[in-house]
Formats: structure tokens, sequence, C-alpha cells
């Protein structure tokens, strides 16, 4: 998102890409972790940012992620699995208990790939659709954690022996995880938004290889 000390060797920051195509200062609404695609928010001005980050902190804006993950889920459920924050040494938290967290996620599909990876002689994935309920840092991918279904392609929560499958068969190393859409209202005028982030190009080239195209809404369609 920006410069910062934890990442060090990172060249290209969306705060500055963004000012310096538009001509103008911007102010981050959120952020996504830096091996996640998709829909990023930012204010043109402090005082629209403020209003956004009311409509953040009061759960009023709605976001939609797709990810893939280890294994078969139920068809659908809710994660409800407070979350201690995530240690940084750069900004320490005043308060180190627990915060609620809640995520909703709905199967969209499933697979099972000729590989083994653990011990069996195949090996299981779905593709979800997550809605985070709470904004904590890394819930998704702690919360699929949990239930032991990590996302594919997550060094810190995942399996390194799924992640290297998927890298070998797709070509891609990264975190199979994207905001796809994204629902508030206008800071100003108050309308409702809806934005959507077309998939990237790699990441319809896997809902291909695994047969998932018909599971992904059309507004959710891989860009060029």
């Amino acid at each position: 998102m920006h410069r910062s000390p934890i990442a060090r060797q990172e060249t290209r920051f969306a705060v500055q890409q963004l000012r310096d195509q538009i001509g103008q200062p911007v102010w981050p609404a959120h952020r996504l972790d830096r091996g996640t695609s998709g829909l990023l928010l930012f204010a043109l001005d402090a005082d629209s940012l403020r209003r956004l980050n009311r409509q953040f902190e009061a759960g009023e804006v709605a976001k939609t992620y797709l990810a893939v993950v280890r294994g078969w889920p139920e068809e659908s459920g809710v994660i409800d699995h407070p979350l201690a924050p995530v240690h940084d040494p750069y900004a320490p938290v005043a308060n180190p208990e627990p915060q609620d967290a809640v995520t909703r996620y709905l199967r969209l599909a499933t697979a099972e790939l000729p590989y083994r990876v653990d011990r069996y002689p195949s090996s299981r994935y779905a593709l979800l659709a997550l809605e985070p309920l709470t904004g904590r840092r890394h819930q998704l991918r702690r919360h699929l954690k949990h239930i032991a279904h990590p996302i594919i392609g997550d060094a810190t929560y995942g399996k390194g022996r799924h992640n290297r499958l998927f890298a070998e068969l797709c070509g891609h190393e990264r975190l199979w995880l994207a905001c796809v859409e994204m629902a508030f209202r206008h800071p100003a005028e108050g309308s409702e938004m809806r934005l959507v982030a077309p998939l990237a190009c790699e990441f319809g080239d896997l809902l291909e290889k695994m047969g998932w195209t018909g599971a992904v809404p059309v507004h959710w369609s891989v860009r060029a």
C-alpha cells in the first residue's frame, strides 16, 4: 500500500502510483494483504476518508472476496472466532486481547485432483465467496486456517505442499485470494455504490483449469 519497514524490498506502492496517475493526493480507506489482489478504495480528501472510516467501523461496508481453499468446507457457514491482533514490531497494539471476528462464506465449487499431497491418493479443493463482517488483520486467512481449510498460496497460515502443487500446476506463486466486490455509501452524496474488480488473468486461468469458470458471477469475469 505504502512504504513501510515491513516491506523494505518492495519498489511499487499503490498510494504513490495512484497519486502519480491522477495528479493529486489520495488517502487509503482500507488495505489488502500484499498477496491479495482486487479492489482498493481511496478517498480524495481527508473529510471523505473520515466518512468512509465511520462506515467501515460501523460494519456498513460490504466486501466480497474469492478464495481457493484446501478441502471441501460445508456449503455455507459463519466463522465466529475472536482474533488477537497480529504482532507488528513497528506498530505495537495497546490491547493484545482477542477481538470479535466474524466471516460468512459460501462454497461455489469443488474439485478433486489426482495428486497425493497428504495421506490420500487425491486432493480436494474448493472455491469460496467470503464476506468479512468485521475487519481484523489477516482475518480471512486466519479464519480459514481455523476451520482447517487454509487458503492456497498462503505462506503464513497455509500448507506448503498444497501451495507448491498449485504453483506447479498454474505457473504462479501467489495467494489465491481476491477482493472482487465492495458496496458502501458515497461519502459526500450518500448514494449507494457498488464497485467490482474483475479477476486477474492468472485467477481466470486457474478457474478454467479447475473447471470452475461457470461458478463465478459474470460481473466478476476476468479482465484482459
